[in-house]
């Protein structure tokens, strides 16, 4: 068997997807994006294609290490997150080519059924009590939603009491019936990281994700040493290199790699086996399509540790599209009393409606993530 096409689709409402054909007539799909710069890493893709024309895709580990090592330059997320989305769609055709799932092929699943979480609330989240409601209905029992708006480096009391509020409301509405994680998306610096852990508490969420930025690191251990809530991170590492800088300096309780940026499936489940032996649970991030969450549950499906899966259905991002209008076997993406079943489809398990990427196509806007300001003008992470 022998690759000989790839083709990329950008189609709303932020995302792309890989088709990659063969000459046996399998096809595997693939999600390689950096929301907001979709373009940059389709070149990136389309440059990569030089390596594998021609190559079956069956070798895939040997593809991995040529694109990642082939280049004098590597890593970061433009380059890891075109590999990723060429690295699922190996999986797909290699599981479809041997007839089983790809957990299969990853030595078997540790698990029948993965448990997921709903965004609720948006960039600026009001009506989460009502969005909790909603979600509900929708088979959902865990939560995640962004923690504050714009946040000063050093912000009021009132700021913080708002914040702390929002959350306050979704306990005193549901007691323990629900769990939520919040996220504070990096908008939180390390003076106030600390103030609104301590804050919240007594509210019990199940984490605080990106409780500062990446580049903090460094500060993981130390909040981690000041709260009994667990911290996550990990959205915005790339390759498991990212991550073992991450575990020398701990802190983090759950890790949150992404299977679109970071390295795809043959990455994460490295991955996911360095967190194993440190400690530290696995909730893959996965605000994006079905290809990509397709993926994340073939890697939860093999790792024991993985605790929670993110994905995308009804999230404030998903304007123009909904995760499922590109999927034809829609059955295989029900959740169930707040988790999805594993699928016995072969490959990555999820079947595309190609018709309707092709027809989407054709009205794909360019996303980009706001630019937010603070009070004064300067400009805050959103």
């Amino acid at each position: 068997m022998k690759i000989t096409k790839l083709t990329t689709y950008r189609v709303p409402p932020r995302w792309m997807f890989l088709k990659i054909e063969t000459d046996e007539g399998i096809v595997g799909w693939g999600e390689p994006v950096v929301e907001g710069r979709a373009k940059t890493v389709e070149a990136a893709v389309h440059e990569l294609a030089d390596y594998l024309v021609g190559q079956d895709p069956r070798r895939i580990n040997d593809l991995w290490q040529v694109m990642y090592r082939g280049g004098f330059y590597r890593g970061g997320p433009i380059l890891m997150s075109a590999i990723a989305g060429i690295d699922q769609a190996l999986w797909d055709i290699f599981g479809q080519s041997m007839g089983v799932p790809v957990y299969q092929l990853l030595g078997g699943r540790v698990r029948d059924r993965m448990k997921t979480y709903c965004w609720v609330g948006g960039d600026r989240p009001a009506e989460v009590v009502e969005g909790i409601r909603r979600a509900r209905e929708l088979g959902f029992d865990t939560f995640k939603m962004n923690g504050t708006e714009e946040f000063d480096m050093v912000a009021s009391h009132a700021a913080v009491d708002a914040a702390i509020e929002k959350f306050a409301q979704i306990r005193a509405a549901f007691g323990n019936t629900v769990d939520f994680g919040i996220d504070f998306h990096g908008r939180v610096a390390l003076p106030m990281a600390k103030v609104l852990l301590r804050e919240l508490e007594p509210l019990r969420p199940l984490f605080v994700e990106e409780p500062v930025l990446a580049e903090q690191a460094e500060a993981y251990p130390r909040l981690a040493e000041a709260t009994s809530i667990p911290l996550a991170a990990g959205e915005r590492m790339f390759s498991r290199f990212d991550f073992k800088r991450l575990f020398a300096t701990g802190g983090i309780a759950i890790l949150q790699p992404d299977l679109s940026h970071a390295g795809g499936i043959t990455e994460c489940v490295k991955i996911a086996a360095m967190a194993e032996a440190h400690d530290v649970a696995l909730a893959p991030h996965c605000p994006l399509g079905p290809v990509a969450l397709a993926a994340c549950l073939q890697v939860d499906l093999v790792s024991h540790n993985a605790v929670f899966q993110e994905q995308s259905m009804g999230i404030h991002y998903n304007s123009d599209a909904e995760l499922l209008d590109y999927v034809k076997n829609r059955e295989d993406f029900a959740v169930k009393d707040g988790y999805v079943a594993a699928s016995e489809r072969p490959g990555l398990g999820v079947v595309i409606d190609e018709e309707a990427v092709i027809e989407a196509s054709q009205r794909a806007k360019d996303w980009r993530n706001p630019v937010w300001r603070h009070a004064d003008g300067s400009v805050a992470e959103w």
